[in-house]
């Protein structure tokens, strides 16, 4: 009987280590997600794009008033792909 008890009393700690190092994890992430400012995550997703090689283009705002500028863009923004995908 006493076997058993000392079995069980160091399960018992064992699980108690294991329930306080899932405390601290939890308290850990939970700092992690923590407000971060969007100029801050601009700046890092530009640095991994740069970093997988993915090459920035600028550009600039144009005022034209074609129809064929106007119905091109709008066929592009109803075409649903990602910026980073379409051409041109």
């Amino acid at each position: 009987m006493s076997d058993q008890n000392a079995e069980l009393l160091s399960m018992v700690r064992a699980l108690t280590d294991k329930v306080t190092a899932l405390e601290v994890e939890i308290k850990e992430l939970r700092l992690l997600h923590a407000d971060v400012p969007e100029e801050t995550m601009v700046a890092i997703a530009a640095a991994v794009a740069a970093y997988l090689g993915h090459r920035a283009k600028r550009r600039q705002a144009s005022f034209s008033k074609s129809a064929i500028w106007q119905s091109g863009t709008r066929r592009r923004q109803h075409a649903h792909e990602p910026l980073h995908l379409r051409k041109g």
